[in-house]
């Protein structure tokens, strides 16, 4: 019969599998420490990432917007919430002489119905493709054609039909493209052209539906992106849209970038900390309960010494036991972080209420081999003291112990 050698890998797995409770109990310290780092890890690089996306996709400096709906608009930028407010489309122009402005941009907002005539409730948005810096470039990274009239974009939480269609309005809206994810409201909104816009709204006429405006003239719009010279100052420029458009409201993007960024620097903060609070307590609990064993063990280990086992060995063995328990947890308590996490993000990010991401792929690994590397080395960190002490032991004072 063939036997297998007792190298110190195959002894530490025997001696874990001998004690299976005690290896357990172990195991399950090191993967709850594997699950709360991941997670911790994922939601803040997650939260980040969104902050990001936010700040690049908000597109302008500024964003003016009739008096008293500035709230609304952060509304539909940040949460997507459909809403609609309208002013002449001439502070468009107006606007755009203001110094320091290096363009201006009209933006019109409409929501649609959550009848049987439409695939969703949902913010629509009619860009002017000739004057637009913002809405334009982000598709491009999705789509090289045109966006035509009459074709519509969506954002990448909405999903067309098989045929690659969105019906609003009782239309079949064709999908020119499907924009990124960006952790904003844009993420269920449907963009399209003003030609389209106006054929959308006919559309809500002949449906017998009117807009909240007197007159639904075609010259209206709902606000106006911004995009300052490079050296101009935004307060200032601010500060002169308000004086000559005193019925507007004048709301700065790195303000509202801003609060969103303090909140989530001191959540971000806080997740970071609390993760390790925990490692280091995890090390300090596992340090303990090593101590504890290898006390236990005096006599194990003394045995093998007067088989001829070094110090070295011993050494050895030990930190290869605390190994092996830490990669079996580290790998158990990432995968459950994981089922828990990925499938829960659009949920999470929802509760959160804040701009919630999840960062590209190398960065998800990066993150991935950080947390595990942290969850395999806490058991030999914190077996090593004990394991440096047992094996500076004399045997025959050990053996002779109780006595």
């Amino acid at each position: 019969m063939k036997q297998t050698p007792l190298s110190t890998y195959v002894l530490s797995l025997k001696n874990l599998k001998n004690k299976k409770e005690r290896t357990l109990y172990l195991a399950a310290v090191v993967s709850i420490l594997a699950f709360i780092l991941f997670g911790s890890a994922i939601l803040a690089t997650s939260l980040t990432t969104g902050m990001e996306s936010m700040n690049k996709r908000l597109g302008a400096d500024i964003l003016v917007v009739p008096a008293g709906y500035g709230a609304k608009t952060m509304a539909v930028l940040l949460r997507g919430e459909p809403n609609y407010f309208y002013f002449d489309k001439s502070v468009a122009d107006e606007v755009a002489r203001i110094d320091g402005v290096a363009a201006a941009s009209p933006q019109f907002f409409l929501s649609s119905l959550s009848e049987g005539c439409c695939d969703y409730q949902v913010q629509l948005i009619g860009f002017d493709s000739a004057t637009d810096f913002a809405v334009q470039p982000w598709i491009a990274e999705s789509s090289k054609g045109q966006i035509g009239d009459g074709d519509i974009v969506i954002g990448s939480a909405i999903n067309a039909r098989a045929n690659n269609t969105v019906q609003l309005l009782g239309h079949e809206f064709p999908v020119a493209a499907r924009l990124s994810p960006s952790a904003t409201g844009f993420d269920t909104s449907v963009f399209m052209n003003m030609n389209t816009m106006r054929f959308t709204i006919e559309l809500m006429h002949k449906k017998g539906y009117r807009l909240l405006t007197d007159s639904e003239s075609p010259d209206i719009i709902s606000s106006v992106l911004v995009r300052l010279e490079p050296k101009a100052n935004v307060d200032l420029a601010a500060f002169n849209i308000q004086k000559a458009l005193p019925g507007v409201e004048v709301v700065v993007a790195d303000r509202i970038v801003g609060g969103i960024a303090e909140t989530l620097t001191k959540l971000v903060s806080s997740i970071l900390f609390f993760a390790l609070f925990f490692w280091l307590l995890a090390a300090v609990i596992l340090q303990a309960v090593f101590s504890g064993i290898m006390n236990e063990r005096k006599k194990e280990f003394a045995v093998l010494r007067i088989l001829g086992a070094s110090r070295k060995k011993l050494i050895s063995l030990v930190l290869s036991e605390s190994l092996f328990l830490s990669v079996a947890g580290g790998i158990a308590g990432t995968a459950l972080a994981a089922i828990v996490v990925f499938p829960f993000s659009a949920y999470i990010g929802q509760r959160l209420n804040l701009p919630y991401l999840f960062p590209h792929a190398a960065t998800l690994l990066g993150v991935l081999f950080a947390s595990l590397a942290l969850s395999f080395i806490i058991g030999p960190l914190a077996v090593f003291r004990s394991a440096l002490k047992i094996s500076k032991a004399e045997t025959w004072y050990t053996m002779r112990e109780g006595e």
